[in-house]
């Protein structure tokens, strides 16, 4: 059995720890799931395992022929490439072999009486159907196709970042290594493209490492999950489901650790403020021990729950309407005489593929962009707070703290209370020593955090949200699902998360494309169960009425139709046994290439003819019946 072993590494970056003396390993099958809050250094220990970055200690244990693959998040791609070249520029053997033989062909075109082209090309067709790369290219186009990219000759730089990133993932899918690295494979995929993921990842044969955000995803897709948290790595059997439960255990466990460890502070406290001598060895052993409780107990995460009910701006009954709304770019429609109305209290998500106008919809109502024609009618009380898929620009030099507060300093809850940057920054992972942190020391996912933060300060009672779930962590998003809960305004969100969606939605847009727009009021989950059920029916119906077709009438055999009835099975007969001789022949022709090239003509002629045969006997049976 195969397995990849991770030995007591550790990583820094500058003054920040991210991981401290871990160790773990990963067998075959294995389906490892990593989660964390954001910047506790996810996608840094997957480059480690990748090989793409190194620990400060530490090593890692693999066999000479262990292989690995790993997509990243945000890829770094030739630009000048096509598609298909950049999915075949891996370094894994079939890839290495394919370009050697395409390599191959080009001399031959170039030079076809050439005895040394001719041998190599024959010999490089031998390790072809040893490593059974003939069906690679032909998987390749279809794995793009799958994850939404059907044209495999357009430039890597013509080519947008979610595109890139799909051409990224083909690219880790088509090596099958012995281990799969994946970083946030689900982002800008669309539902069917998860759904086929889902289904791959479930056929896949080697192990499989992974950060996702998608719950669901993670829940169907893992066997074994692992979570990053204070520097210390903890595993988990089972999936999501599971490691949610054993987690709820373990936090009850150290909570009554915590609550034994702060009685015995409390005691050590009195001692010290007595005034205590550190004279003898027994004294200055208690003093340690107190400062080491101390710094202890200070880096412990409050638990306590901080009320998110946060009172918001007054919403009037007006919100938003769409009066005959149309909106073009170029040929492609987006909107196309569409009315829409938005009431208070609505949870509303827009839904469909990639390119169908999602983020359109979202900046035509933020005020972002204006319609071609048609109106839009927004509530003189309306408050808008928009999260974009790009974050505004930033300070680097500001510190977080300072950055939260140009909002505000405090705000109100529903209750009357007041809520202070600084506990809103915790409610939202960011703990208290880390809020004089300055910006540009904080990774992509903090970034997105502390923007979305920020705008729920504003206190809006209007929440646009475009893609919310890419880059912020799954417990991030539970906090900000906590909110949304008892958020008093209109949610309306573009999100291809299906966990997301059910918890927050109760009504969707879906965008079908060239301006079809459809409504469906229940959640995610209850639509796509309303549409399975719906193509069963038509599956159903369609078989039926092929079963209830009348047959068409019985023809006669005509003079020639009838000779050749009476013929055709010693033809076809004939036409087999050839096909078997040929591959007979074809075993021991050795390195005769031109013979061999004759007979793979010959067999291609013959299949054709088979086929053609075949056809004429079916036809030609069904009115002889």
């Amino acid at each position: 059995m195969k397995m990849i072993s991770v030995e007591n590494i550790t990583k820094t970056y500058g003054e920040k720890e991210l991981f401290n003396d871990i160790s773990f390993t990963i067998s075959e099958k294995d389906r490892v799931g990593l989660i964390g809050v954001n910047g506790t250094g996810k996608s840094s220990l997957l480059k480690i395992v990748a090989g793409v970055d190194l620990s400060d200690s530490g090593e890692i244990v693999a066999p000479k022929d262990y292989t690995i693959s790993y997509s990243e998040q945000e890829p770094d791609l030739d630009h000048q490439m096509t598609v298909l070249d950049q999915v075949f520029a891996g370094d894994a053997p079939v890839l290495v072999l394919l370009r050697e033989y395409e390599q191959a062909l080009v001399q031959m075109n170039i030079d076809p009486e050439n005895q040394v082209f001719q041998e190599k090309l024959f010999d490089l067709q031998k390790r072809m159907d040893a490593l059974n790369a003939w069906d690679a290219s032909t998987n390749a186009k279809s794995i793009l196709t799958k994850l939404g990219i059907e044209d495999f000759n357009k430039k890597i730089g013509e080519l947008s970042g979610g595109q890139k990133k799909r051409v990224s993932l083909a690219q880790s899918l088509i090596q099958s290594p012995d281990l799969l690295i994946l970083d946030e494979p689900t982002n800008h995929l669309d539902y069917d493209s998860v759904k086929w993921l889902e289904e791959y990842l479930g056929r896949y044969q080697g192990a499989l490492l992974l950060v996702t955000h998608d719950r669901y995803f993670l829940d169907r897709v893992t066997n074994r999950m692992f979570e990053l948290e204070g520097g210390k790595l903890y595993s988990y059997k089972g999936n999501y489901a599971a490691f949610l439960e054993a987690k709820a255990i373990r936090e009850e466990n150290d909570a009554a650790t915590i609550e034994k460890q702060k009685n015995l502070y409390r005691r050590e406290l009195e001692w010290i403020r007595r005034g205590a001598k550190a004279r003898t060895t027994k004294q200055k052993a208690r003093i340690q021990r107190f400062e080491s409780l101390d710094n202890e107990l200070a880096s412990v995460k409050s638990s306590e729950k901080l009320d998110m009910s946060l009172s918001g701006s007054r919403l009037g009954k007006q919100v938003f309407e769409l009066k005959s709304a149309t909106k073009k770019y170029g040929d492609q429609v987006i909107l196309n005489d569409f009315d829409l109305l938005v009431k208070p209290g609505d949870r509303m998500g827009i839904i469909g593929k990639n390119g169908s106008g999602k983020s359109t919809l979202m900046n035509v109502l933020a005020g972002k962009i204006p319609l071609d024609s048609g109106e839009v009618i927004i509530g003189q009380t309306v408050k808008i707070a928009y999260y974009t898929q790009e974050s505004e620009d930033m300070d680097d030099n500001k510190r977080m703290i300072e950055y939260l507060k140009e909002t505000a300093e405090v705000v109100e809850t529903s209750d009357g209370k007041t809520i202070s940057a600084a506990q809103m920054l915790e409610r939202f992972l960011f703990p208290s020593y880390t809020h004089g942190t300055p910006i540009r020391k904080l990774s992509g996912g903090e970034k997105r955090r502390l923007y979305l933060l920020k705008i729920l300060m504003s206190e809006p009672n209007v929440l646009l949200l475009d893609e919310p779930t890419n880059n912020l962590d799954t417990q991030t998003l539970t906090v900000l699902e906590d909110y949304l809960e008892d958020f008093p305004g209109v949610v309306i969100t573009v999100s291809h998360d299906r966990y997301f969606l059910d918890k927050v939605a109760d009504q969707l847009l879906i965008l079908n494309g060239n301006g079809f727009i459809g409504s469906f009021y229940g959640n995610y989950t209850e639509y796509l169960e309303k549409e399975a059920e719906k193509s069963n029916i038509q599956v159903k119906a369609a078989a039926q009425v092929v079963k209830e077709r009348e047959k068409p009438k019985k023809k006669k055999l005509s003079y020639n139709e009838q000779r050749e009835w009476d013929g055709i099975d010693e033809k076809i007969a004939e036409v087999e046994a050839r096909i078997e001789q040929i591959a007979e022949e074809m075993a021991n022709t050795g390195s005769d290439f031109e013979k061999a090239q004759k007979l793979m003509d010959e067999e291609a002629e013959l299949n054709e003819k088979l086929e053609h045969l075949i056809e004429r006997w079916t036809y030609l049976s069904e009115l002889v019946e």
